[in-house]
């Protein structure tokens, strides 16, 4: 997957296109994201013992994870990244339209 949690990504397509936001969760299996505060939905729960009351939640739908882009946020811009070892044999993200380490 290109993403990983705690990245910042732009939506690239759909309703939410254009929004920037942080990666929750990546659900491998589905190869979808779970974005903070994009895609919301309103999920109504039972009360589930007597005497307690139903609660109205609000919880982030997945997005499949072609539809984002890694974002650098003092840049502002989106890219595709690339895979470079650094002197210390280690494998580093970069973007390619900054060429810098993301």
């Amino acid at each position: 997957m290109h993403v990983k949690k705690g990245d910042q990504v732009k939506i690239i397509t759909g309703a939410y296109k254009g929004q920037i936001g942080e990666i929750m969760q990546v659900l491998r299996r589905t190869q979808e994201v779970l974005i903070k505060n994009i895609n919301v939905k309103t999920k109504h729960g039972r009360p589930t013992k007597e005497g307690e009351v139903g609660q109205v939640l609000r919880v982030e739908a997945p997005i499949h994870s072609s539809n984002v882009m890694l974002y650098d946020i003092h840049r502002k811009v989106a890219s595709r990244y690339k895979h470079i070892k650094d002197e210390h044999g280690q494998k580093r993200r970069v973007l390619i339209k900054l060429n810098k380490a993301y």
